[in-house]
């Protein structure tokens, strides 16, 4: 008797199994139409074979039954509809939040059906939206380092040799010129002069010559002094001991990510002191620009905070912009511990 119950159990679980995946199979409106001919079926049936009946002049018990079992039939249709549809609403509400300059967000799928279908088709879409914009991304900043290379040797070359050749004029100019002109031509010296450091400075700006020779923090180094010397912000830089290497690359983005902070510094937080470090944080390597200025509730983002989070997320790094504590704006670069590693390797 005991085995035959069983059975009974299994088969009805069975059936039930079958029935539910055939249902999870059909399109959304097959289902909503459904699950609301089941309900009203069911209160037809109730009706059938109950001894329910109404009057032609409707009693109050009569009224109260017929509530009672309107009552029901939404709440189970609402049960069930929700269970189908909630989905949905998960989906509109998530994305207008979607950013693909912040990767990684993502619905939970559960369940079967057409609507989890459709979540799954959005996050595999979401997948295919972040590679092509990682590789468009990387390949425009690719190009960008390219063309400031290309500028910067142009420059130096072209522009500063012309400059030095006026320079070396301009003194036989003055050793044969009557002492008249020697003053006029002494000042026309200092501003091929001026001009000639100038167009050194942004050269080095374009392509950090110190960065491919040197290293990182030789780099960082002497971006904080051209810093300090134009802007004449006092700057306190640190550096922890046995930070692992890192490849040109992920060299490269952190001493870009770093210039760019600096240069919003000097342009918008009218600040007095600026704290530059590179750490460790956990397996990580942590960039810190942080400053006493007018805070980070007071910044609109610009093209130079998208394209530090572009270049962030072309390395699959972190990138955080927050109140300092104390005042002030703290910029936050995480190289996570895959990239450090790979890019030591």
């Amino acid at each position: 008797m005991v085995a035959l119950v069983l059975a009974a159990e299994r088969e009805h679980d069975g059936l039930y199994a079958g029935a539910m995946a055939v249902l999870s199979r059909l399109p959304l409106y097959w289902r909503v139409c459904l699950i609301n001919g089941g309900l009203f079926a069911l209160g037809t049936l109730a009706l059938v074979v109950t001894p329910a009946t109404v009057s032609s002049r409707a009693v109050v018990s009569e009224i109260v039954v017929l509530v009672v079992g309107l009552l029901a039939i939404l709440v189970a249709n609402a049960a069930l509809l929700r269970s189908v549809l909630a989905p949905l609403d998960q989906l509109s509400a998530t994305m207008p939040s979607i950013d693909l300059l912040e990767p990684g967000q993502r619905l939970r799928v559960r369940g079967h059906g057409p609507v989890v279908e459709l979540i799954a088709s959005f996050n595999s879409m979401l997948d295919r939206l972040e590679a092509e914009r990682a590789a468009s991304t990387r390949r425009a900043l690719q190009a960008q380092e390219a063309e400031r290379q290309r500028v910067a040797t142009e420059l130096h070359d072209e522009v500063g040799q012309s400059l030095t050749v006026v320079l070396l004029g301009l003194r036989r100019a003055l050793d044969a010129a009557p002492p008249e002109l020697g003053e006029e031509i002494r000042s026309a010296q200092e501003t091929t002069r001026t001009s000639l450091e100038e167009v050194r400075r942004i050269a080095g700006r374009l392509r950090p010559g110190l960065l491919e020779d040197l290293g990182l923090i030789s780099a960082l180094t002497a971006l904080t002094s051209e810093f300090h010397a134009y802007s004449k912000i006092e700057v306190h830089k640190g550096f922890a001991p046995g930070l692992p290497d890192l490849s040109p690359e992920v060299e490269l983005v952190v001493y870009r990510v770093a210039q760019e902070a600096l240069t919003n510094v000097a342009r918008h937080a009218h600040a007095h002191l600026v704290e530059l470090s590179l750490s460790r944080q956990g397996s990580a390597v942590a960039l810190r620009v942080a400053d006493d200025g007018i805070g980070a509730d007071r910044i609109v983002p610009a093209s130079g905070i998208r394209g530090m989070r572009e270049r962030a997320a072309m390395i699959d790094g972190q990138l955080s912009i927050r109140p300092r504590v104390g005042g002030g704006t703290e910029l936050r670069l995480l190289v996570p511990s895959q990239v450090a590693e790979r890019a030591g390797s």
